[in-house]
């Protein structure tokens, strides 16, 4: 990338990169690493006309959760968190990785976008019971 002049780099963050959430303290720390690394090298790599930004999802079922949606009392109490109502579904990601990816991005770098369903709007965050 740098000796072409060009890259968009895009890591994967979530929600707790930004917040924490009792229980998931290794992860969380993580997660902040990432969009620490995001942003230092959408610093170092930025004069070399390469984009690094930080996509951040909210709850979206996958693997690592897949236990904790198999209990509906959970998902429930989850869903009434989150102000859509409803956790991610993979294709909501879709929009803000082709942004990321694209030329209308060019002036974006060094960001953490979080798609989340608004659950990181307000004071009310989810906590894993």
């Amino acid at each position: 990338m740098i000796p072409r002049g060009y890259g968009r780099i895009i890591n994967i963050g979530s929600v707790t990169s930004v917040f924490g959430y009792a229980g998931l303290a290794p992860y969380c720390a993580s997660r902040g690493g990432v969009k620490q690394l995001t942003m230092s090298l959408a610093d170092d790599w930025g004069r070399h006309g390469i984009t690094v930004n930080c996509l951040a999802p909210g709850w979206f079922q996958t693997e690592q959760n897949r236990v904790l949606y198999e209990n509906q009392e959970w998902v429930d109490y989850l869903c009434d968190r989150i102000p859509l109502k409803r956790p991610g579904r993979p294709r909501d990601l879709d929009g803000a990785i082709v942004f990321l990816a694209s030329e209308s991005s060019g002036y974006v770098t060094g960001q953490t976008l979080l798609v989340d369903g608004g659950i990181t709007t307000g004071s009310m965050r989810a906590t894993v019971k």
